[in-house]
């Protein structure tokens, strides 16, 4: 795979009507971006394009597969019912042992992200960007050149998994000669390359906004990684949109869940319910003012 660096260019004219689906990064919050392609599957209408960072790469690339909203609904809430079960998978995609952190070699928890995508992926996405039913770019960020890079040819699962590697938590990936980290550090919400004249561009910001109190709380090690990493990623799209918004943003996510916090999926996925509604309204008006 050749990664490409991300640039903005003037775009030709996109035939009316046509849209864009653009998924944020967001750890487990981004869940709630399952309700918007239910919305999508009930409206009859399916994005030309679509681009996701970080937890939103990966529901993006499973939706691009042919995968309707409601089986992945239907995938998450299974994967996440057991919750030893997931955890044994988490423990196989370990790249580091205890013993490591006593030998000062690295860090016992840091997780394969290829190997952690083959673990909960639904079988049925393919190995190949190529192979998608609907064209779709993954965005991660250059380590060493601090760039934006987006993956859109080639091999599908080192390219996601370079786009959710939160450093830290889960691996660098070496690809195309790249060190590739997670996306969210440079654009979580990969929209801006996509705004282009006659193009309906759908964002969805699943990123954590501040608590109203604070309970005086310190974090776990873990927990104090990923809270940073939203804090970031909440900065960052505020920037972005109040620079130049997409054509409609949806924000989506249940307030006070954590990054990790994957087992509260039900609960999640059913305060994005109202979501649904609101995603229908706005692109059934942007579609016909298009048209």
């Amino acid at each position: 795979m050749s990664p490409r660096h991300a640039a903005h260019r003037p775009e030709a004219a996109k035939p009316a009507g046509e849209f864009a689906l653009v998924l944020g990064a967001g750890g487990a919050r981004g869940l709630s971006q399952i309700p918007v392609l239910e919305a999508l599957d009930e409206l009859g209408v399916k994005p030309s394009l679509i681009a996701g960072c970080s937890i939103g790469a990966i529901i993006g690339a499973a939706y691009a597969a042919g995968i309707p909203g409601s089986a992945l609904r239907e995938h998450v809430l299974g994967s996440f019912r057991d919750r030893a079960r997931v955890v044994a998978k988490l423990l196989d995609a370990r790249i580091g042992k205890l013993a490591d952190l006593v030998r000062g070699l690295g860090n016992p928890a840091l997780i394969d992200g290829e190997r952690l995508l083959d673990l909960f992926w639904p079988e049925a996405v393919p190995d190949r960007f190529e192979e998608l039913a609907i064209p779709f770019s993954a965005t991660a960020a250059d380590y060493h050149r601090h760039v934006e890079v987006t993956l859109s040819e080639g091999p599908l699962t080192p390219a996601v998994a370079a786009s959710l590697a939160i450093p830290g938590l889960v691996r660098p990936v070496a690809l195309g000669g790249h060190v590739l980290i997670d996306g969210g550090a440079i654009n979580p919400l990969p929209y801006e390359r996509l705004l282009a004249p006659g193009r309906i561009v759908l964002a969805i910001d699943v990123s954590a906004p501040p608590l109203a109190t604070s309970d005086g709380r310190i974090p776990g090690a873990m927990e104090t990684i990923v809270g940073a990493s939203q804090i970031l990623t909440r900065t960052l799209v505020q920037r972005m949109v109040e620079r130049q918004p997409p054509d409609i943003l949806i924000r989506s996510g249940l307030d006070g869940i954590g990054g990790l916090d994957f087992f509260k999926a039900k609960a999640i996925l059913a305060a994005a319910e109202p979501v649904k509604d609101e995603v229908k309204r706005a692109l059934e008006r942007a579609l016909a003012a298009a048209g």
